[in-house]
């Protein structure tokens, strides 16, 4: 079992019954990256700050620097090349405000979600749908997006999985009910998953 795992499950022992998830959901991640595709993350509330957590510890260092390599810094400045670290690109779909605001109002606030997965998503890509409940509309559109343009989904939820659970390839479904609960779990579940991503494309030198 990667360490990353096993720390993980040393933790917070009542995830074991869904470590082999998380390996898996690491594996469809890294062969996301590996196509040059791009993850995007989606949820309400406290899972939309989740989203935002999630893409800000991939999009730069989360553990270590990940300095750039010579080829990327020969095409830098030196101040540049010095402070620039290495990504990988995952995108939110709580920020856009300006498409937001405008959807919502011209056409349907629960489709804010769906819009910018069919505008922005690929193939290759992959989408992290997180709902407490399972049962969040706007995050259920987006994966039936998903779904239509041949993009891989890993959900985040509780116990049943909800309305979600069918429409994911993967769905994590952590062992708790209450809202709070739930995201307790999910939060060192992505925190483990960043240190996987970052140690197998980031290695220390």
């Amino acid at each position: 079992m990667n360490t990353h795992l096993s720390l993980l499950l040393q933790r917070c022992p009542a995830l074991e019954p869904i470590i082999p998830d998380v390996q898996k959901a690491y594996e469809m991640i890294c062969a996301t990256y590996e196509k040059q595709g791009s993850l995007y993350l989606c949820g309400n509330g406290g899972s939309a700050a989740d989203c935002e957590h999630w893409s800000g510890e991939l999009l730069k260092g989360f553990s270590q620097k990940r300095p750039l390599s010579s080829i990327e810094k020969a095409k830098l400045s030196p101040e540049l090349a010095s402070k620039l670290q290495g990504s990988l690109p995952a995108i939110p779909l709580t920020g856009f405000l300006g498409l937001a605001t405008a959807f919502a109002n011209d056409v349907d606030p629960q489709l804010i979600y769906a819009q910018l997965l069919w505008g922005l998503g690929k193939p290759n890509d992959t989408l992290i749908a997180i709902s407490t409940s399972g049962n969040a509309l706007n995050v259920h559109h987006a994966l039936e997006v998903a779904r239509a343009k041949g993009i891989q989904t890993i959900g985040f939820s509780g116990k049943t999985g909800g309305a979600i659970k069918p429409l994911c390839d993967l769905c994590l479904c952590v062992p708790e009910t209450e809202t709070y609960r739930i995201q307790e779990y999910h939060l060192p579940i992505y925190h483990c998953l960043c240190l996987m991503l970052e140690e197998k494309f980031f290695p220390p030198a």
